[in-house]
């Protein structure tokens, strides 16, 4: 049988991971070892991370609705119990987008929702 030798595989797998690593600080970039080992902690933390952009967003979109609804008289956990029993199914990343860019259209949506809390109380009352 003929001697396999593993360079070529080898060099190709160093390659990927240097070529990977591009842009990272000092010998993280240029020593196979240290890039290996500084890859697989980016690719760690892009992993985490993809996730909480998730929550970060989702926070963010909660406290600019809150911040446009107390300018309109309500709170944020009243606002949203409205919008259920209003049946207005909007995300909040909707809703904050037109809180954000449009305070005309959500002051409609949230005098909408005030409307139906108003009602609420009367209709369980009866």
């Amino acid at each position: 049988m003929a001697r396999v030798k593993r360079g070529v595989t080898t060099h190709a797998r160093h390659k990927k991971v240097l070529d990977q690593s591009k842009g990272f600080v000092g010998r993280s970039s240029t020593n196979y070892r240290i890039a290996l080992e500084r890859l697989e902690k980016s690719l760690q933390y892009a992993y985490r991370d993809r996730r909480n952009k998730k929550r970060e967003f989702r926070a963010l979109w909660i406290q600019r609705i809150n911040a446009a609804v107390r300018e309109q008289g309500m709170t944020y956990s009243q606002f949203i119990f409205g919008l259920k029993q209003a049946n207005i199914e909007l995300d909040r990343k909707v809703l904050a987008a037109i809180a954000f860019d449009d305070a005309v259209s959500f002051a409609g949506i949230v005098s909408q929702v005030k409307a139906v809390l108003e009602a609420a109380p009367a209709a369980a009352a009866a």
